[in-house]
């Protein structure tokens, strides 16, 4: 089975200026593909100081418009499952010559079918095919799998796909609908993110132009955690506390993603336990508008050419600053440190055009996560119900036993009904379960 995985070898992929981005430049990650060098001149500050570490750097999202539409076969195969999707009212889990997706029972946005790949694979839109409508595809990478796997291994993965689906796109076929880079820095304990001393163009003769009515300003008891600049449609920048984000919302793998770089430079590691931590992530974000109107970056090669330049005219028309008490013009206070370390590493990253790491540790740190999760709810659940049955404290244990032999005996009353939803929960969790790499594809 090929799922909609990929294994890309077990090097440690920690992201800094010492082990860039896509790893050495072997052989063998020569012959996957072409490796660029961002065009952008370099900062002048590469020489960042103790107190600030990059810890990650690399591509975030990434969007792209496909001018191709599903063949016929693979339509009324979408089709049936989409109905038992919907009949069921949860996701299914489908393949097709050996990918896997898990497909929602409704379309959305113009699309008729909608399916994602789990973390470390792409989030799918088909329309019905329609000779007046040729782009018929949109496909989204998120974060994770461009963490762990890098930009090369993005595009490797999608022409995969397209191929097992029988579908045949030129590189003009292509378009990038949208591009998030990042840099995750690890600042001082006293740095304050301060919305005052963002400094931006206003010029109204540019299509892109961003005025101070253009930010959002977010944050609680006194202290800001995140600023927006810009349009998501045209050019964006935003500047947040990534540490609480990966907490909030718990993401446990990017400490992992972090700690390979703390490890490469032997420093101990960080955890949502570890004190007077401040990662704050800058993140440039170019939409469709900025994309094609602005820098006609349409296809891979596009992208390859000129993102570099388009990302050092971001970190221009956008700056954080830090103020120069003596100068009352804006314009000319100089760049903030942390602001000129994001700037360096973005214009001195590498462009990956061959795969990262391996994708399997990420998977094990998102699979325990869930099972200490589900360990709690169920140790929860249990002492709750034991409440209301009136159970003490002194009894507790017995009670506990009781319910696992209630379980089991509701287990052997109903095999049919307990073996659907094993079989679901397998479905449910498989992009985080080792994937069958060894068996041969299977054409539904």
């Amino acid at each position: 089975m090929h799922s909609n995985n990929i294994n890309a070898g077990a090097a440690p992929r920690p992201q800094n200026s010492s082990y860039p981005a896509g790893g050495t430049a072997d052989a063998r990650a020569q012959r996957r593909g072409q490796r660029g060098v961002l065009v952008a001149p370099p900062s002048g500050n590469t020489d960042h100081p103790d107190s600030y570490q990059v810890l990650h750097r690399g591509f975030d999202t990434l969007t792209i418009a496909i001018k191709a539409n599903i063949p016929p076969e693979v339509f009324e195969y979408l089709e049936v499952q989409k109905e038992l999707a919907e009949k069921n009212a949860n996701d299914v889990l489908i393949e097709w010559n050996g990918v896997q997706l898990h497909l929602k029972g409704h379309g959305g946005a113009g699309y008729r079918f909608i399916a994602n790949g789990g973390p470390m694979g792409a989030q799918w839109a088909f329309k019905k095919p329609n000779a007046k409508d040729p782009w018929g595809i949109r496909v989204s990478l998120g974060s994770t799998f461009m963490a762990t796997l890098g930009l090369g291994a993005a595009k490797a993965h999608l022409e995969d796909v397209l191929e097992r689906f029988g579908i045949r796109a030129r590189p003009e076929d292509f378009t990038m609908s949208r591009v998030d880079y990042c840099v995750d820095i690890l600042a001082p304990a006293d740095f304050k993110l301060n919305p005052e001393r963002f400094v931006m163009h206003s010029s109204t003769n540019r299509r892109d132009h961003i005025a101070n009515a253009d930010m959002r300003v977010q944050g609680k008891s006194g202290r800001v955690t995140s600023v927006t600049i810009g349009s998501p449609r045209a050019r964006q920048v935003i500047v947040y506390d990534k540490r609480a984000e990966v907490i909030q919302q718990h993401k446990p793998h990017w400490w992992f993603i972090w700690n390979q770089t703390r490890k490469a430079q032997g420093l101990p590691l960080i955890g949502p336990e570890t004190p007077d931590l401040r990662i704050w992530r800058v993140e440039i974000r170019a939409g469709k508008d900025l994309l094609k109107d602005r820098w006609d970056i349409r296809t891979w090669a596009d992208l390859f050419a000129r993102f570099g330049d388009m990302s050092s005219e971001t970190g221009q028309v956008v700056r954080y600053t830090d103020p120069a008490p003596s100068d009352s013009n804006r314009a000319r206070w100089p760049n903030h440190l942390i602001w000129e370390i994001a700037l360096s590493e973005i214009n001195t990253d590498l462009i990956e055009m061959f795969e990262g790491s391996d994708p399997n540790p990420i998977k094990e740190v998102q699979r325990e996560h869930h099972i200490s999760t589900l360990l709690k709810n169920i140790k929860g659940s249990t002492i709750t119900l034991a409440a209301l049955k009136g159970v003490e404290m002194n009894d507790l244990q017995r009670f506990f036993s009781d319910t696992a032999d209630l379980l089991k005996r509701d287990v052997q009353a109903n095999p049919e009904h307990t073996a659907k939803q094993l079989r679901e929960a397998r479905d449910r969790y498989v992009f985080i379960t080792t994937a069958n790499t060894n068996a041969p594809p299977h054409k539904a």
